[in-house]
């Protein structure tokens, strides 16, 4: 008997969870916010070798630009505030 209620509690499981996968956040395909030309942008950025600290970083767009680091792309996973 417990076989069957497992069986149809993992059949239920299957069945709910791809649909709850699929659905997409729109705020994280936005990018970072828009602000002054002089704002920074501060990411969370790896740690130092030999630390797992990781720490956040504050650059202007310009300054993540020479970085090679798209802002609009690394906001959604390690935006932390935009200053200015």
């Amino acid at each position: 008997m417990v076989y069957k209620i497992f069986a149809v509690a993992l059949t239920m499981f299957a069945t709910v969870a791809p649909a709850t996968v699929t659905q997409a956040d729109p705020s994280v395909e936005a990018g970072a916010p828009a602000a002054s030309a002089g704002a920074k942008y501060c990411l969370w950025v790896e740690p130092i070798t030999g630390s797992r600290i990781e720490a956040v970083r504050c650059e202007t767009r310009d300054g993540w630009a020479r970085l090679e680091i798209d802002v609009d792309k690394e906001w959604a996973k390690e935006g932390v505030r935009v200053i200015g």
